[in-house]
């Protein structure tokens, strides 16, 4: 028998196979998992040019899979693209304002100052008035004379200064923004009114893409993560805050691949129209894309298509069938005049892109539209009888016992956001009360009704840490006061890390060679400091990633203590 390549020997190697197993061992020959079992029988596999570790009790999980994860986006939040403007460097609009006028010191007359991650919820003065927000009168004091544009953590409402909305043609008469009392613009933008400024920023090369990108990679080795999904990259994402779910990311992720310089496994949602979109555009944008040529599947894959359903609770903008504590029921976030008319676009949306075979991902957080959602799912294959599509629906916040058997009875997925429920939850306590905030992503529930649950960070939203998102549906606490919400929607270990392996293999279509420690699977591992069944959960987050295996090569290796 030819000698491996690489063994890992004496440790807890969780291989995430049905049956949750735990072995001592395993052994790599090339990118392929060769062995799976004890120490000795590993050993064994060992040659003259075998690289052994001793993994002296420590924990070996499957190469993690974030499995909804704007890896562009996110690689374009950091400097030199943008500022950060998220909690902890920011705890008030003072320091906003702060790190505004930092920035503006050495901008050139005119140039942009773009910035990231604001979030009222931690914001002094939002607390002390749950009516304030900052404005651009706010970022006028800093900022004269350098147009400004800040996104907040969700990327679902940004802040601009006068002179931003003065060059993006944005005043009080400008559909969907809000206005002050005085009936002028506020400068908080939300959904899809975004657009009017993002449309304005400076765009990014291909190569400055790919070289974001790369080093972004580089971060997610560090944290053990060998897989994520590219969720919405096309013509509907232009006018994103740098373009970040534009065409010109796939095109970057292509080059890439053909100069073997992606060192990670993509699989990629369309985005053919934009929040706000039609079916036309949804057509049209179909119409115009071009498969990439000459791709490694294995790599780089386009999958599926995604549409955005509505917006988000933290917005008031989900759709919910029962009013926000402060009024008002959110709405659908596409094209139509009423919401029967949007419920038929939305419908017609979904309906084409399974007819031509895509994976349909719908980005819905309220439960009204989220039983739209899966009801359409439903009557689209009822319509175009096809197995297997595994359509599913993005974050779930709110989405109801009876969807969820549904989801499960037809074979769809959810996918959830751990992390953002550790950062928001207390903020939604009064958003739409205790009793409902604390029932946000039941994971439980979806998981015991028999649906294929992934969970994902969402970033830049929230960080790629996936340790997080473990503790987060084990403990199911707030990041502010560490209070428990939602008790009843707690999971248990193995389903949580379920949820980062081969659940969302099975969402790639690709759990038959990746998402556990098989033999036959790709070499992708994740190596923790220590014995990870035995941690107490509160400790999860702080567990370090010592090693990380991507396609049977080491790409991440942490220093140790001399």
């Amino acid at each position: 028998m030819a000698e491996a390549s690489i063994v890992l020997v004496n440790g807890q190697v969780l291989t995430m196979d049905p049956e949750f197993s735990v072995a001592e061992a395993v052994a790599i020959r090339d990118q392929w998992i060769v062995a799976v079992g004890d120490s000795i029988k590993i050993q064994s596999m060992a040659g003259p040019s075998t690289r052994v570790i001793d993994l002296g009790g420590r924990t070996v999980l499957p190469g993690i899979n974030d499995s909804h994860l704007h890896g562009a986006a996110y690689a374009m939040t950091k400097p030199p693209f943008a500022l950060d403007v998220g909690y902890p460097t920011v705890k008030s609009i003072e320091d906003i304002l702060s790190v505004v006028q930092e920035a503006v010191r050495t901008a050139e007359p005119g140039e942009w100052i773009i910035g990231l991650g604001w979030d009222p919820g931690y914001l002094a003065e939002c607390l002390a008035d749950p009516g304030r927000l900052p404005n651009r009168h706010d970022l006028d004091r800093v900022s004269p004379d350098n147009p400004v544009c800040l996104n907040d953590f969700s990327a679902h409402m940004l802040l601009a200064n006068t002179l931003a909305l003065k060059l993006s043609n944005v005043d009080k008469d400008t559909p969907e923004i809000d206005l002050d009392e005085h009936g002028e613009p506020t400068g908080i933008l939300r959904e899809a009114a975004q657009r009017h400024v993002q449309a304005q920023l400076p765009t990014p090369t291909v190569e400055q893409r790919r070289k974001a990108i790369q080093a972004m990679i580089a971060s997610l080795h560090s944290r053990g993560i060998t897989s994520y999904t590219e969720p919405g990259l096309g013509a509907g994402g232009a006018e994103t805050l740098f373009g970040g779910l534009s065409g010109d990311n796939l095109t970057a992720y292509t080059e890439m691949v053909a100069n073997e310089e992606l060192a990670a496994r993509v699989s990629v949602l369309l985005l053919p129209a934009p929040m706000g979109g039609s079916v036309a555009e949804l057509r049209r944008g179909l119409e115009e894309f071009e498969p990439p040529a000459s791709v490694d599947p294995r790599r780089l894959r386009v999958i599926g298509v995604k549409i955005f359903g509505d917006g988000v609770p933290p917005n008031r903008t989900a759709w919910m069938s029962e009013p926000y504590a402060e009024g008002g029921h959110g709405s659908l976030c596409v094209h139509g005049s009423t919401p029967e008319l949007r419920v038929s676009e939305l419908q017609e949306m979904i309906l084409v892109a399974h007819q031509r075979g895509y994976q349909v991902g719908v980005h819905v957080t309220g439960d009204l539209a989220i039983d739209t959602v899966v009801d359409a799912f439903v009557t689209a294959n009822n319509t175009h009888p096809r197995s297997g599509a595994r359509h599913y629906v993005i974050h779930g916040d709110f989405v109801s016992p009876q969807s969820l058997a549904k989801l499960a009875m037809h074979g769809y997925g959810v996918n959830m956001n751990p992390s953002i429920k550790w950062t928001i939850s207390d903020l939604m306590d009064s958003v739409v009360g205790a009793g409902r905030s604390a029932y946000q992503w039941p994971v439980r529930s979806a998981f015991e009704a028999g649906v294929s649950v992934c969970a994902s960070s969402d970033a830049p939203v929230t960080e790629p840490d996936w340790r997080q998102g473990v503790a987060g549906m084990l403990l199911r606490e707030s990041k502010a006061s560490g209070r428990c919400s939602g008790p009843d929607e707690c999971v248990g270990l193995a389903d949580a890390l379920r949820a980062y392996t081969i659940n969302p293999a099975r969402q790639d279509f690709a759990e038959s060679w990746k998402g556990s420690i098989e033999i036959g699977k790709v070499a992708d591992l994740c190596v923790l400091d220590r014995e990870l069944v035995a941690t107490d959960p509160h400790d999860i987050p702080g567990l370090s990633v010592d090693l990380t295996v991507f396609d049977g090569q080491v790409v991440f290796e942490r220093a140790q203590p001399v």
